[in-house]
């Protein structure tokens, strides 16, 4: 799982280039069209009233740039930036002392801010509404309280689950953004971008089959093309082309769509020993050797993007689009399943 090419959450391997690699002004950050286009018009009108930028949260799946657009914001702003995340600030004295030390405008960014303590969370209502903290000082009864005024700052937040949030919170944000997935094309951009920053031999075809590959995110297309980089330098002279791109793309065991090993086992596993379901969730757990939580969390949402999982009251079920990928032939019996579920 360390390891896994297709992982989309920040790897090691990532954090050495994805600071050269990521955009610093709207104009560069390509997709996200409507996201852009809203936050030019409210940075725009922030930066003529001379006044800090409303509260923002942004979320949806890891590796689509939530971090990379919240450094845009405070560049786009002229403002500087504090970058944190909801599990670093333990307690509600954490997040007074990040407070305490913003300056006026400032864009305080905190990543997964949905795994923010209740404690803390109530230290944040009066940050974000009257940007003022309240400091208790002393014990028992001679406590008292002590109202800190802030400057006027821009609390920037992201989350992979916004359902989590509690409503308390997710009201006091002026903006919600919603990051949607990449298409090929705008991923073939990124992928071309970064290319150039790191001095690759690509051509447009090579790149664009990376990008087919990479499940629309930015993260994992960055990630391949490094990898593919590596396999052209030892095969290929240097130069990915799109024949070289498919080699390398099949040697790390990614296939036409994105699959890896590890989903192809999933599928197989439900294929094979279960007819294609219905199967339970623990079941699968056990059958293929991954722990429950990281097939709900890690392999299941992007096979269920490509219609390639239902999740019934039965159990998790594959479709005919999952068969025929697979190249499996589906048994009348699964085929009978589902229409009986769907009625």
């Amino acid at each position: 799982m360390d390891d896994r090419l297709m992982d989309t959450s920040l790897l090691a391997e990532d954090s050495a280039v994805e600071q050269t690699l990521r955009p610093h002004t709207l104009r560069e950050y390509v997709g996200q069209q409507a996201v852009k286009d809203s936050l030019g018009i409210y940075i725009q009108a922030a930066l003529s009233r001379h006044d800090a930028l409303d509260h923002m949260l942004l979320y949806g799946p890891p590796g689509l740039g939530k971090t990379t657009l919240a450094c845009i914001v405070a560049a786009e702003m002229g403002q500087n930036i504090r970058v944190t995340s909801g599990p670093a600030i333990e307690r509600p004295g954490d997040l007074a002392s990040i407070l305490s030390n913003l300056n006026a405008g400032d864009v305080l960014f905190i990543d997964e801010i949905h795994r923010l303590s209740r404690q803390v969370e109530e230290v944040l209502y009066p940050a974000m509404e009257d940007f003022a903290i309240d400091i208790m000082i002393g014990k028992g009864p001679t406590a008292r309280s002590i109202r800190v005024d802030l400057p006027r700052f821009t609390l920037v937040g992201a989350t992979t689950r916004a359902g989590n949030l509690s409503a308390p919170l997710r009201d006091r944000f002026g903006m919600l953004f919603r990051l949607e997935m990449y298409t090929p094309e705008e991923l073939a951009q990124i992928v071309s971008r970064s290319a150039g920053i790191l001095g690759i031999d690509a051509d447009a075809e090579g790149v664009l089959e990376i990008a087919r590959r990479s499940r629309g995110t930015p993260r994992i297309a960055n990630r391949m093309l490094k990898r593919v980089r590596d396999f052209a330098q030892v095969r290929a002279s240097g130069h990915i082309s799109r024949e070289v791109a498919r080699q390398a793309l099949t040697m790390l065991d990614v296939d036409e769509l994105g699959l890896d090993r590890v989903d192809r086992n999933v599928l197989g596993c439900m294929m094979d020993k279960f007819g294609g379901g219905p199967v339970g969730l623990d079941t699968l757990a056990a059958t293929t050797g991954e722990d429950a939580v990281t097939i709900e969390d890690v392999y299941e949402p992007y096979l269920m993007q490509l219609g390639f999982i239902m999740r019934t009251p039965r159990g998790r079920v594959c479709t005919p689009a999952a068969w025929a990928h697979m190249k499996k032939e589906m048994p009348a019996s699964a085929s009978d399943g589902q229409i009986r579920m769907e009625f």
